[in-house]
């Protein structure tokens, strides 16, 4: 009998290791000051804390149903309505997941059959592509150029085809902080109108959206919404990224078939903190109201702090990103340029390129701001030094 190990093959042989993961890796190994992975070094509210805690010392520590804890569900359909003029039910519409990834998961593995194509924007958020794979679609990237990252409307008309069967868009938009407008909903609305084509809005930064007009969301489309799946994270507005706990809006038709995903990926999510969140809502509204002035101040002031610097700052309309062109300092590409301002000057960031497919010839890196005055101020300082 043989004694060879045996080694599967690969259904993602490309992907490795995250380059979030590296990076924050490589930020712990060097004492760099970590910018890279999106992620706040505050807590969130102290009421959430506290409910959460009250939930578990009232008991609620076992599984909730499948679909997500009826208060918080209850309590999401309160602040769509709110927020988008629509009141998705909060029985068959609304679905708790083990974060926003959870989501787009599911969604895009219960939307995809083998040989569909899929198409999304680049820049693109990294779990995208993997999830299409396994579900043996075919992604088409749609490349978008900095500094604005605007979509070519008339570019994504002649990308369709009769296998279309998926747009993923995101807004707030991770990694190039731009924001979409009313009228990119109304347009990509007119392009996919007579064809059986489905949607999925990554909002997970829908409350930190700094456009005069507010987050445009999928949701406040009445036509568009009928066949789209609108994504969101708690994690994103209540500074408490580890507790991965996220949702979807969708139709019941399409629920139904994300929910089939979701009962065999995760069944259910923490009973504690969904009770905790839906406490939030109810009673704490004004958190997330107030979320925009809240990074629009941090964003402002690691702008001025890197005012003196040698980087060129490219706009951010929303989440907590920011982008920064280092042309005027290194001619490394951008993985090599993030490695040596790790290792060298001790902040870390992440290179653009690794969020597209086809190679990316700009000389751009994503910072985040999410992060105390002290960090932001210690990192500037370092930063204008270059």
């Amino acid at each position: 009998m043989s004694n060879t190990p045996l080694i599967p093959q690969s259904k993602l042989p490309s992907l490795g290791t995250t380059i979030f993961t590296r990076m924050s890796a490589l930020a712990q190994q060097h004492q760099a000051i970590n910018l890279s992975q999106g992620f706040p070094d505050f807590d969130g509210p102290r009421f959430l804390q506290q409910r959460l805690a009250f939930h578990v010392a009232a008991g609620a520590n076992q599984y909730a149903p499948m679909t997500g804890a009826q208060p918080l569900r209850e309590a999401i359909a309160v602040k769509t309505a709110a927020l988008y003029g629509h009141r998705p039910d909060a029985n068959s519409e609304i679905t708790v997941t083990a974060g926003a990834t959870e989501a787009l998961y599911a969604a895009i593995t219960a939307l995809v059959r083998p040989g569909d194509e899929v198409i999304c924007f680049d820049p693109s958020y990294d779990s995208y592509a993997p999830a299409v794979t396994l579900s043996g679609g075919e992604l088409t990237r749609l490349a978008l150029q900095p500094p604005h990252f605007r979509v070519d409307w008339q570019q994504f008309a002649d990308a369709l085809s009769p296998r279309t069967r998926l747009v993923i868009l995101n807004t707030p938009h991770n990694p190039t902080a731009t924001v979409w407008q009313k009228s990119d909903i109304d347009a990509l609305w007119q392009a996919i109108a007579d064809r059986e084509i489905y949607v999925i809005s990554d909002e997970v930064y829908e409350h930190i959206c700094f456009a005069a007009d507010g987050h445009a969301s999928v949701l406040a489309h009445p036509q568009l919404r009928e066949r789209a799946v609108a994504v969101s994270s708690f994690g994103k507005t209540y500074h408490m990224t580890g507790w991965k706990v996220g949702y979807c809006v969708a139709p019941a038709a399409i629920s139904a078939e994300l929910r089939k995903v979701h009962q065999y990926l995760t069944f259910s999510v923490n009973t504690p903190a969904q009770l905790a969140l839906a406490d939030m809502l109810r009673e704490e509204p004004a958190h997330y109201q107030q979320l925009p002035e809240f990074y629009r101040a941090k964003r402002d002031r690691f702008v001025d702090a890197l005012s003196a610097s040698r980087l060129k700052l490219l706009p951010c309309e929303g989440t907590y990103f920011l982008l920064a062109d280092y042309s005027a300092i290194s001619d490394r590409d951008d993985v090599s340029f993030c490695q040596w301002l790790t290792e060298e000057v001790g902040v870390a960031a992440i290179p653009l390129s690794v969020f597209c497919a086809a190679p990316f010839p700009h000389q751009l890196i994503r910072l985040c701001f999410a992060k105390q005055d002290a960090t932001l101020d210690a990192a500037a300082a370092r930063l204008v030094a270059l």
